[in-house]
């Protein structure tokens, strides 16, 4: 069998195992985020926070309540790794120091995830379960819950009241992430990936003397980093090291976890705002620039360009053997097109046509489908930016779900695509003008500067992938990034919330002939539309100085 067939055979059986699941789970979360029934372990939970799951929250205090939950979780993390030298479990690994730190915290409460250190020479036990693996799951939830309250903004009405964050915080955690995570941590335990608590062993003999692992609670840990669209690897190599990716099977497992949710999301929206034909233009919207970027992906990476490259089969630099081009490229465009981050594959290794495409996935907010919550709610700001786009076309007030985007939809929608973009590309302007940051760039040219701008892309998009070749481990990587990261997750959500709220106080406006139907396939492709051109006026000159330039020019 050709390595093309392979991977085209690999791509069709993840996409009926999405299919699959598609319909009980989206109907599920649901029913979990409509239900007012609360677990005894949940009455624990609320109980020992001091939080009421009954009280309905306007957007500020929805806000709020998102804020000051990640802030504790930012100063717990941090907390944590500055005293891993003194706690049990540590391994012997000293305590991180201030600067990497706050990047790592950051990191992890914005569903980043984003590593500039090396897991397995780094981070003990404690830190690694009791830290990083916890914000895996909570910050996951905490873009669910804001996915949430956004639908609710388009269900409700007259009311401005979006729900309860700490339930909905909740009630995500027990009852989607932890139950699937189980599950799927016992299958990637089947298949090879390690779990246990085991210290720093050598293990067997190589030419000068032998190599040192240590063990941990990997395969519970990477079910949820794919799950939660987190992607922090517990060894530096990610999901191209065996112990966290063992086998083909694992890595089409991981993909499957990583798109699950996202695109599952897109039927929980239609079930809450009763109209399911809604949820499948969103659903096709997504698939439609997923697909399309993971056959450019594999075109560009099997594209024959020389003797090596032939006699290889393909762009094989950077990539595992075991996983192949099809394996490779599936994986990549699965965690660029969301906020996970992991890598199976050095990016900075793929085709500069194949790094421009990692590119901008990322930049296109990660929409398709994008992260847990994150990737909804941010196709349907898009979606409000495509309707208002239909209105003025038509010369009518552009109405979506009943209900009339109005000036002050627009500009917390606008305001919403502006905050990335502006960070991305003011950091990595600064980066390139003064005269340290760059030493940190292994290459020069058009591919140093697209490890810089991955970098940003990354951070601000609360992606956390790397495209290698940066050295990122230095106090204007770790602070910059982390401020990124923070601003790139939280800002946009205050818009998001105001959106919300805005849209639930609105009386819902009737369907008439002249209104656009926002569940047809023509709406579908003036979003897709909307999306690709937003995003190539911001950042194609951007692109230009990078991957393009270097893609044209090899």
């Amino acid at each position: 069998m050709s390595p093309q067939i392979a991977g085209v055979l690999q791509l069709l059986a993840l996409i009926a195992a999405l299919a699959l699941a598609y319909r009980p789970l989206g109907d599920h979360m649901a029913k979990v985020y409509s239900s007012e029934k609360h677990y005894k372990p949940e009455k624990w939970i609320y109980k020992a926070i001091g939080a009421n799951p009954t009280t309905e929250m306007r957007w500020p205090a929805y806000l709020r309540g998102v804020l000051a939950f990640s802030v504790v979780g930012v100063l717990f993390l941090y907390a944590l790794q500055r005293l891993q030298g003194v706690l049990p479990g540590s391994l012997g690994f000293r305590s991180i120091d201030p600067d990497q730190a706050f990047n790592t915290a950051a990191s992890f409460v914005a569903n980043t995830n984003w590593q500039s250190y090396a897991g397995e020479q780094a981070m003990g036990h404690v830190v690694q379960t009791g830290g990083l693996a916890v914000q895996n799951f909570v910050s996951a939830a905490v873009g669910m819950a804001v996915a949430v309250a956004l639908v609710r903004g388009f269900a409700r009405s007259r009311t401005g009241e979006l729900g309860n964050f700490w339930a909905d915080l909740v009630r995500g955690t027990v009852r989607i992430l932890l139950p699937i995570a189980v599950i799927g941590a016992i299958v990637l335990v089947a298949c090879g990936a390690i779990q246990n608590f085991a210290g720093i062993h050598e293990v067997g003999q190589f030419t000068g003397g032998t190599q040192q692992w240590n063990g941990g609670a990997v395969a519970s840990q990477e079910v949820i980093k794919e799950l939660g669209t987190n992607g922090g690897g517990y060894f530096n190599a990610n999901s191209a090291h065996p112990f966290e990716n063992p086998t083909p099977f694992s890595n089409l497992f991981e993909v499957f976890l990583i798109l699950v949710i996202p695109f599952a999301l897109t039927r929980t929206f239609g079930r809450m705002v009763g109209n399911l034909r809604q949820g499948y233009a969103i659903l096709a919207t997504m698939a439609v620039i997923w697909l399309g970027f993971t056959a450019l992906m594999m075109w560009t990476e099997f594209a024959h360009h020389g003797p090596a490259l032939q006699a290889a089969g393909g762009a094989m630099e950077g990539k595992e053997t075991r996983f192949g081009i099809g394996g490779s490229a599936i994986f990549s465009v699965a965690t660029t097109l969301t906020s996970t981050g992991a890598v199976n594959s050095f990016h900075s290794s793929y085709t500069g046509l194949g790094g421009g495409i990692q590119l901008l996935g990322m930049q296109l907010g990660e929409i398709a489908p994008g992260g847990v919550g994150s990737g909804l709610y941010g196709m349907l700001v898009m979606a409000v930016i495509a309707v208002f786009i239909a209105g003025l076309m038509v010369g009518r007030t552009p109405e979506y779900l009943g209900k009339k985007i109005s000036t002050r939809e627009i500009k917390f929608a606008a305001c919403y695509i502006l905050v990335t973009p502006a960070l991305v590309l003011c950091f990595t302007a600064a980066a390139m003008a003064l005269p340290t940051p760059p030493h940190s760039m292994l290459n020069s040219g058009a591919h140093g500067f697209s490890e810089v701008l991955y970098a940003y892309t990354s951070g601000a998009n609360n992606n956390g992938s790397a495209f290698a070749g940066l050295n990122a481990d230095t106090q204007w990587y770790n602070s910059t990034i982390g401020i990124a990261m923070l601003l790139g997750r939280f800002l946009p959500m205050v818009f998001v919330l105001a959106l919300a709220g805005s849209l639930a106080e609105q009386k819902p406006v009737p369907e008439t002939v002249g209104t656009l139907r926002t569940d047809k396939p023509l709406y579908a492709g003036l979003l897709v539309g909307t999306i690709i051109i937003i995003t190539g006026l911001t950042y194609f000159p951007a692109l230009a100085l990078g991957p393009l330039a270097e893609g044209l020019a090899s």
